[in-house]
């Protein structure tokens, strides 16, 4: 995830993908650990600040405006991942441009899914995912 955060040139990146990972190690149950909501959650945030950074613009009230419009989106998809909706705060924050949702998002939400697979076969924690979709 670092590697991914340093290539997109945005050292904060690590930070949604850091709480991602809290939540599928801490709460692998929990249905916002699931890969549907991991990878769903961080692209439908990704591009809910890229919209509103394309129609508005980027200040505060307009970062406040894309968390609020990913969470929804995250709730009308059922897709609800926390920790995504940084994703849409950095979109806007950032200025970050369309090719941003492609690498590092949505590229680091597969390899978390990967990793996060591998880690509880091996580690034989028991069935991960719930389900994939």
């Amino acid at each position: 995830m670092t590697g991914l955060a340093t290539l997109a040139g945005l050292p904060l990146m690590i930070v949604p993908f850091t709480t991602s990972i809290v939540l599928v190690m801490g709460a692998p149950e929990n249905q916002q650990s699931q890969p549907r909501n991991i990878v769903g959650g961080h692209v439908i945030s990704a591009l809910c600040g890229l919209s509103v950074l394309m129609l508005f613009g980027s200040n505060a009230s307009f970062a406040a405006l894309a968390v609020g419009l990913s969470i929804a989106a995250m709730q009308l998809t059922r897709t609800l991942h926390p920790p995504a909706g940084i994703d849409a705060l950095l979109m806007v924050t950032a200025k970050l441009s369309w090719t941003f949702v492609l690498m590092p998002v949505l590229m680091g939400a597969i390899l978390l899914v990967a990793f996060a697979y591998a880690y509880h076969q091996l580690m034989m924690l028991g069935r991960w995912p719930k389900s994939w979709w």
